[in-house]
């Protein structure tokens, strides 16, 4: 896969099963001990039980604040930073693997983040239910598995539903960041987000790397091998 920071497979695809569309791929994983710690000890504090009602973001941060919503944060690395760099900020983490929520959980409390809170669920059900339209100031998308076969191009996240529906939750003039190293699924969010009138492009086509966006050691690995990187960033039009 394409983000080696982020061991759940993300994507979007139709699920005939159940005839609605997921936004992930559970794909097993090991439960480290300090994982399992963190989860045991921080995570009643810190993670969201799924609920088909409107979160109170307010009440959930004990303030009100600008409110970012990430969809898959992977190990949680980056997810740390960013929201140890805007404290004056809000962070809901939204991640289907549990070793990757259990090690978020880790450098909430390692680094003391009150502003960081996880819901592990599906991101679409998240969306739909929980989050009230027109309430987040900003929506992370960082290194989504690529699909890079054609035949699985179907299963990526970035696709017009997803984004019609994150349009409607953010504020006017909020932000959606979308980042990739693979060009050809660049492309594609560029012409899927393009696409969707509520949105705007920052740039004239791939935005420079904002500075709250870290660079990740598998990032600069694959900058040192002459690998790209693509960010995306769309505003909510007023």
């Amino acid at each position: 896969m394409s983000d080696t920071e982020n061991p759940a497979a993300k994507a979007m695809f139709y699920d005939p099963t159940v005839h609605r569309i997921r936004s992930f791929v559970t794909r097993a994983g090991r439960l480290s001990i300090a994982q399992g710690r963190a989860i045991e000890e921080l995570g009643p504090r810190f993670c969201i039980p799924y609920v088909k009602q409107p979160l109170d973001l307010a009440q959930t941060f004990g303030r009100t604040a600008p409110v970012i919503l990430e969809i898959g944060f992977g190990m949680g690395e980056t997810s740390a930073t960013i929201s140890a760099g805007m404290p004056e900020k809000d962070f809901i983490g939204v991640e289907v693997h549990t070793p990757g929520v259990g090690s978020l959980l880790k450098l909430i409390g390692e680094m003391d983040l009150q502003n960081q809170r996880i819901i592990q669920h599906d991101a679409f059900e998240v969306l739909t239910h929980m989050i009230t339209p027109g309430t987040l100031a900003g929506v992370h998308v960082f290194f989504p598995d690529p699909w890079h076969k054609a035949r699985h191009n179907k299963r990526r996240l970035i696709q017009g539903p997803l984004v019609t529906l994150l349009a409607s939750r953010l504020a006017p003039g909020a932000y959606l960041h979308c980042a990739t190293d693979w060009q050809e699924y660049a492309e594609q969010m560029l012409e899927v987000l393009s696409a969707e009138p509520a949105l705007a492009n920052t740039a004239a086509d791939y935005a420079p790397r904002p500075d709250y966006r870290p660079v990740t050691k598998f990032e600069n690995r694959g900058l040192r091998l002459g690998h790209g990187v693509w960010d995306l960033v769309f505003s909510k039009r007023a």
